[in-house]
């Protein structure tokens, strides 16, 4: 019987995607077959372009941060994710469980555990989320990017970051012909994640007209966010699957603040203006992340709450003599595969 598969899992933003498809560059070539277990939502979109990879959908429901009678039917969909996950994994039987976190992980991880299948984890943020702090409890080895994460948590062990080796291969020129862009201007990138970050949209929108004096502006929206902008030097697209080459282009990125991004922006030696999800809409973890990449000279932070137009312009200037420090962060993607080859069963 075939035992050498892996099941990864992961969702709710791409986010919690991404570092997973990193890590499979270099699992296809240790692992017979390679499994997928997440929810319909944007894991689901991502991992099917992928034909080495088998996906399986279980029920999930984010947890909401708002009143919503969601939240009173949460214990239901993870009781039912949990036991459609213990149906997939009896039927595949890897030898081990990858989890990148986010809600849909929650059943995934628990059901492997039940069935006795180890479990790794890894947490990309300052401080760990709800999920992960779940997951945590049955994980063997949870790594995480931030040293600080890791302090006196014994199964934590701070690898760093896990980075797709496609962005340091990114094409400049393709973006520079593609909107033909002005020589003589520096290129901003906008990057609002997978779903678009409204704040960072609504502030582009308002001060458009005047950054184009300067510079060329790439903003990439989010699905569904396209606005009604026509400027010669403003670009805009709604999701791109080639972001290596739009960060090879771009000499500024102005980004939320998740690690995932900021982290192989880092990596990349690019200027960044973090723009961190409010804690109105999340557990502060950006904010955290974005204070950490500021207070250590990789990028200039800017609260959301602070936004308006003067600050977002103020900070763009300031960065144009930022001098960026240099970085001595971790690629934590051989160690954990490395790790993964040792506890598999």
């Amino acid at each position: 019987m075939d035992t050498n598969k892996i099941v990864l899992c992961g969702g709710g933003s791409a986010g919690h995607v991404m570092p997973n498809l990193a890590l499979i560059e270099d699992l296809k070539d240790r692992f017979n077959e390679i499994h997928y277990i997440g929810g319909k939502g944007i894991e689901k979109e991502i991992i099917g372009k992928y034909k080495n990879i088998i996906y399986h959908e279980i029920t999930c429901e984010k947890l909401r941060r708002s009143l919503s009678l969601k939240n009173l039917l949460m214990p239901f969909y993870v009781l039912k994710g949990y036991f459609q996950s213990k149906k997939i994994l009896k039927q595949i039987k890897p030898s081990i469980v990858f989890s990148k976190g986010g809600f849909v992980s929650v059943p995934v991880v628990y059901a492997a555990s039940k069935l006795k299948i180890p479990v790794l984890s890894h947490e990309s943020d300052f401080t760990m989320g709800l999920a992960n702090k779940l997951i945590y409890r049955k994980s063997k080895v949870m790594f995480t990017t931030f040293k600080e994460t890791a302090k006196n948590k014994s199964k934590c062990f701070p690898a760093g970051a896990i980075v797709r080796q496609s962005i340091f291969h990114g094409k400049k020129n393709i973006i520079t012909n593609k909107f033909n862009l002005n020589p003589s201007k520096q290129t901003i990138l906008v990057v609002g994640g997978s779903l678009g970050a409204k704040a960072i949209n609504d502030i582009i929108i308002k001060t458009a007209n005047t950054l184009i004096e300067n510079y060329n502006i790439i903003h990439i929206t989010g699905k569904g966010k396209l606005n009604d902008l026509k400027f010669k030097d403003y670009h805009q697209v709604e999701y791109v699957d080639n972001i290596e080459d739009y960060f090879a282009c771009a000499d500024i990125i102005i980004t939320r603040a998740g690690s995932g991004t900021i982290f192989e922006l880092l990596a990349l030696n690019k200027k960044m203006l973090l723009i961190p999800l409010s804690k109105k809409a999340s557990r502060g973890d950006q904010i955290l992340n974005a204070q950490n990449f500021e207070r250590n000279g990789y990028a200039i932070c800017l609260m959301e709450e602070n936004l308006n137009t003067n600050s977002f312009l103020l900070s763009l200037n300031k960065l144009k003599t930022f001098t960026l420090k240099q970085s001595n962060a971790v690629v934590a993607n051989k160690t954990i595969v490395n790790k993964i080859i040792e506890y598999k069963k």
